[in-house]
């Protein structure tokens, strides 16, 4: 996993999933958006942190004796601070709802910052009353139990037809969801910070008259 450290609280303040998106793009990272599908439980939340990797697979039954949330519970216990769960279960047409109201208490407990999820999210109501980010592939009410299980933690999966590698950056906002690979995450953020700039002396120069032409000749940002 990547070690430099970010500000994300400051950062979450500043930065917009599109701005990050056209600096990935820029650096020829160019799938690191997830589908559209992909909705934030409140719009106004904005999610920034570091990936911390589920996959889960479709199960049928639950042997006698076995423990289905084994390496669910290991993952949840074993978060930090400015850690976001993210679950891949195949999209939101599977019957995997891994994510509720006990798994949020659970990571804030933790110090975690959020939840994403391509698999179903329930206890809508208590989530949200919680404040805690979570970003989902659909609403269902199903028990994951005989229905899906975590395979694997902490490994490259898909979510949302996004890869994602442990120690990813994921920034979420009411726009969509966007992968940082670890590997570019510095060099992602500081690009994505001096578009900002120049797009808030863009937006000036328009209010102030000058024409889309004129503003993208001068500062080459549109």
């Amino acid at each position: 996993m990547a070690s430099t450290a970010f500000d994300f609280e400051t950062l979450k303040t500043i930065l917009y999933s599109s701005v990050i998106s056209d600096v990935l793009d820029g650096l020829g990272y160019r799938d690191q958006a997830m589908l559209p599908f992909m909705r934030p439980l409140d719009d106004d939340h904005v999610l920034f942190g570091r990936a911390r990797t589920g996959l889960f697979m479709n199960t049928y039954a639950v042997a006698e004796g076995e423990n289905p949330y084994e390496v669910e519970i290991a993952l949840i216990d074993d978060l930090g601070t400015d850690d976001i769960v993210v679950l891949g279960c195949g999209g939101p047409t599977t019957r995997i709802a891994p994510w509720g109201e006990l798994l949020t208490t659970a990571a804030l407990a933790r110090g975690a910052t959020g939840c994403v999820t391509d698999g179903l999210v329930r206890d809508v109501r208590q989530v949200r009353a919680l404040d805690f980010p979570v970003v989902h592939g659909g609403i269902g009410p199903l028990d994951s139990k005989g229905r899906g299980k975590m395979m694997a933690r902490d490994i490259p999966i898909e979510c949302g037809g996004a890869r994602v590698e442990p120690g990813d950056l994921i920034f979420a906002d009411v726009d969509g969801v966007v992968v940082i690979p670890s590997d570019v995450a510095e060099e992602a953020v500081s690009a994505a910070r001096a578009k900002i700039e120049g797009e808030d002396k863009t937006r000036e120069e328009l209010r102030r008259g000058l024409t889309l032409g004129e503003v993208y000749e001068k500062y080459g940002v549109l």
